[in-house]
């Protein structure tokens, strides 16, 4: 168990803190709704949620890009020298990692989401009236083979968010370090 950290952890600021709310939730109900839709049989309902999800993936894509413009902008504030002291170097590594890997595939998923949709000739038409480029060309063996790319992709995102979320609650209720309180709303 680590100490309690004598420093207050430096907070996000509100706009970090709301983007990164808004996306987790948005990435959280991507997946569950992906899962949910690729079940169900050929229905007008299942051709309803499929263009929402790609609506919904497109969102989660331009989030994603003005999350990662804004942490370059407004760099993340630095860990309380003791709270880093205390943290055992594999969890170190393994949240740089993890960060790493899952603004990836914030971008990855989507974009193989789009390209395994445009490669199956279904363009994206964003919220019904706004028709994006497609971005590849028509192939179904290109279709066939980004298909199961989005889905593992997906997955990974998924063991991701779930590591993360686990993280978090460990430093919040065993550690007691005060480093979940950096990213929660409203509390200041």
């Amino acid at each position: 168990m680590s100490p309690v950290t004598t420093q207050r952890p430096a907070r996000y600021g509100a706009p970090a803190i709301a983007l990164h709310w808004v996306l987790g939730l948005a990435i959280v109900v991507m997946l569950v709704a992906g899962w949910y839709m690729t079940g169900l049989p050929f229905s007008p309902q299942r051709l309803k949620l499929y263009n929402w999800h790609k609506w919904a993936g497109m969102a989660v894509l331009a989030l994603s890009v003005l999350r990662l413009v804004w942490r370059f902008i407004r760099r993340p504030p630095a860990l309380p020298a003791d709270m880093q002291a205390a943290m055992p170097r594999w969890q170190q590594r393994a949240q740089h990692g993890t960060h790493h890997l899952m603004y990836g595939l914030f971008f990855i998923v989507p974009l193989l989401g789009w390209a395994y949709s445009s490669a199956a000739g279904f363009p994206i038409v964003f919220l019904g009236w706004l028709p994006l480029p497609d971005f590849v060309p028509v192939s179904p063996e290109l279709a066939d083979a980004l298909k199961p790319l989005h889905g593992l992709a997906a997955y990974a995102l998924a063991l991701l968010v779930v590591l993360h979320v686990a993280a978090a609650v460990k430093h919040h209720f065993i550690d007691r370090d005060g480093l979940m309180a950096r990213m929660l709303p409203g509390r200041g």
